[in-house]
């Protein structure tokens, strides 16, 4: 089990304070928070690559609980161990709890306020838009292809046309990646799983779960 025998507590901090200041800006839960994740963990932060972002997010949807409290928790497991995915997680929920408390005792007095209605009804769009622009965010990583392209739209489909959990819908894009991987390796020699320009890790391990799903 990975752990830290000694406790970096800079790192520490710095992963607290990140996904601190995600929580009470990331309005409309996990998927909303896919672009303020994006900025802070790849672009000001480099803890993980863009295309990490896809991967991280399709196991977090996998797993019991919130996507954005998984995800969260992952990164500061990868970064600094189990205290780092403590630091994470209590840096994302503890804004939000706060937030939720302190709105909780204040909604109950203004509930019936026309203006509050009002804001609700504006917010509810918005949060909408920010969960389309996640989506093509990540889109544009996951899908590299005319099979990734039809596999994305399948599941859509099968997911508006059925309603079946989003782990099945996940499973049927591994078992496509693995049928589709080694057929297009025997009759055509591309290799989807090697490494790109630059990658010095073994790129294979992130595939199923993004890269070509």
């Amino acid at each position: 089990m990975k752990f830290i025998s000694t406790f970096d507590w800079p790192l520490l901090g710095r992963l607290f304070w990140s996904f601190f200041k995600m929580g009470p800006v990331t309005f409309g839960g996990g998927y909303a928070m896919i672009p303020v994740f994006h900025q802070e963990v790849v672009e000001k932060r480099k803890w993980l690559e863009e295309e990490e972002v896809t991967d991280l997010f399709a196991i977090a949807q996998s797993t019991p609980g919130a996507v954005g409290v998984n995800a969260s928790t992952f990164v500061g497991y990868r970064i600094a161990g189990i205290p780092g995915a403590v630091a994470a997680l209590l840096g994302v929920l503890l804004p939000t709890f706060l937030i939720v408390l302190a709105l909780s005792m204040a909604f109950l007095a203004v509930r019936d306020q026309p203006k509050i209605k009002a804001a609700f009804l504006g917010i509810r769009p918005a949060v909408v838009a920010l969960i389309v622009y996640a989506g093509i965010r990540v889109g544009r990583t996951a899908i590299k292809d005319a099979v990734t392209l039809l596999t994305a739209a399948g599941v859509l489909a099968l997911l508006i046309a059925t309603g079946i959990n989003p782990v099945f819908a996940l499973l049927m894009g591994m078992a496509v990646g693995m049928a589709i991987v080694p057929l297009r390796l025997r009759w055509t020699g591309i290799d989807v799983l090697a490494a790109p320009p630059g990658k010095t890790e073994n790129y294979a391990e992130g595939y199923f779960f993004g890269d070509g799903i």
